[in-house]
């Protein structure tokens, strides 16, 4: 199968193209050779390439730079999701695209089902919606993966920042009323490409099983990294006052996804520990 990764040099992108390209010829494509925002070079790549799959993982992710720049979240995600989606209808090549808990409100008083109404509180959901609702429309055959709280090896994500201050010794304080299930991009990967070798369709909520809040999850990457004497101060959404709102609650269920690929994702701290572990033996050889 000949798979377009777009965004391919982003958090996701680097392990999703690195696992595709075990079994399938992958042409992955970033800034500056792939715009997304240029319909007339994106339509053209597509039809060079001809892929049997496209992913696209094109995105402006800065939830507070979306915030104050709204017109360039909606013309990178969300036109650009409808610029792939139309070169895909032209070539006939199935689309996948990846998305977001922020779609949501976070009022839930139960995890999300894909059949939820989003209702998104963000400039950055909002773009994100839009580029789902594109997809839909313009896509010959698509699957939308709603993803959440990533972080991974490459770029800089949460756990990272909490082990880069606790060992410089600066104060901690982490929010305790936001509810996620943060996710590892290698663990994201796996599912994707679950995804993209059954053909499936439709909408799936994936992430890593159980929950926490950003507390909890700092708290979990100082255990786990042997600082547990390091202390963190509690704070809340609303005290830290940052430009974007954010969903209170963004758990997912995730049974869809496991019922149709007869697995599911590993607990969050499960997968947070891998990756600590990897990161460390990482610094140790480098």
């Amino acid at each position: 199968m000949k798979v377009l990764v777009t965004g391919a040099r982003g958090l996701l992108g680097m392990p999703l193209s690195r696992r595709l390209a075990e079994r399938h010829e992958v042409h992955a494509m970033d800034l500056p050779e792939f715009d997304v925002t240029d319909a007339d070079a994106v339509a053209r790549i597509v039809a060079a390439v001809r892929p049997d799959r496209v992913v696209n993982l094109a995105a402006v992710t800065d939830v507070d730079g979306c915030e104050r720049d709204e017109s360039l979240a909606h013309r990178v995600n969300a036109v650009g999701a409808r610029n792939v989606a139309a070169a895909c209808r032209a070539e006939g090549a199935p689309m996948l695209q990846v998305s977001t808990d922020y779609v949501f409100d976070g009022t839930s008083a139960s995890p999300w089902v894909e059949s939820d109404v989003p209702r998104p509180l963000s400039a950055y959901g909002r773009s994100k919606l839009a580029g789902e609702l594109a997809v839909r429309e313009f896509a010959p055959r698509w699957a939308i993966v709603r993803a959440q709280s990533l972080y991974g090896a490459g770029k800089k994500s949460f756990p990272d920042a909490i082990l880069a201050r606790a060992r410089s010794g600066q104060p901690l304080r982490v929010v305790t009323d936001q509810r996620v299930s943060p996710t590892w991009v290698e663990d994201l990967a796996v599912a994707i490409v679950a995804i993209l070798d059954r053909g499936s369709e439709g909408v799936y909520h994936v992430a890593n099983a159980g929950s926490c809040t950003w507390y909890e999850c700092a708290r979990a990457t100082l255990d786990l990294s042997g600082l547990a004497d390091v202390a963190i101060g509690e704070t809340t959404a609303a005290d830290l006052a940052r430009p974007a709102p954010r969903p209170a609650y963004s758990v997912f269920n995730c049974s869809r996804f496991a019922q149709e690929t007869g697995a599911g994702l590993r607990s969050w701290r499960d997968a947070l520990a891998a990756y600590l572990s990897e990161a460390a033996a990482r610094e140790a050889h480098s």
